[in-house]
């Protein structure tokens, strides 16, 4: 499979935050929102979580000390349950575009730092009950051929793209004001 940077199909908009990229998502966002409205004007919201927090960052680079530690200082000292654990991009990506509950954004290991992506400590991170899949290194998109340098180098191509030159201007403005 091979991914073509210069296509800007391939890209999500930029314009809008990761809950709003699907219509059926800010859908059910919005009927969120408007549930909470009419309970309690003061405590409506549309997303439950946060885009970029400290649990974000750890899920991210579980595989990475410090932070293999502190996400077991985070769950008590032990891992969290394997499947919600960063197992696959393509199941963390469905999981950011059709839940309710996840609306995280990409951490800037995904653009420099393969080493987040593989379990080099060999950890112990248990089995999916879903699929019964040992989780170790980050399933990666088949783009990327079980490479995560590729991965990282293909993702920092794409950030350096003309595409995301262009639009990345709209995304700072959401996340930053």
């Amino acid at each position: 499979s091979v991914l073509d940077l210069r296509d800007p199909k391939i890209y999500r908009d930029l314009g809008k935050p990761i809950g709003a990229l699907s219509v059926d998502m800010l859908a059910k966002f919005k009927a969120r929102y408007a549930a909470l409205k009419e309970d309690d004007e003061q405590h409506c919201f549309m997303y439950g979580t946060h885009y970029s927090s400290i649990g974000t960052v750890l899920y991210y680079l579980l595989r990475m000390q410090p932070f293999t530690t502190y996400n077991l200082k985070f769950q008590d000292g032990k891992y969290d349950h394997a499947d919600r654990l960063f197992h696959s991009i393509c199941d963390t990506w469905a999981g950011c575009t059709q839940s309710t509950g996840d609306v995280k954004e990409l951490i800037p290991e995904f653009y420099y730092l393969p080493d987040f992506l593989l379990n080099d400590q060999h950890l112990d991170l248990g089995r999916r009950q879903r699929d019964n899949v040992h989780v170790s290194d980050v399933i990666l998109p088949p783009w990327a051929n079980n490479s995560a340098e590729k991965f990282v180098k293909t993702m920092r191509n794409a950030l350096e793209s003309e595409y995301v030159s262009n639009h990345l201007h709209e995304w700072i403005d959401l996340i930053f004001g």
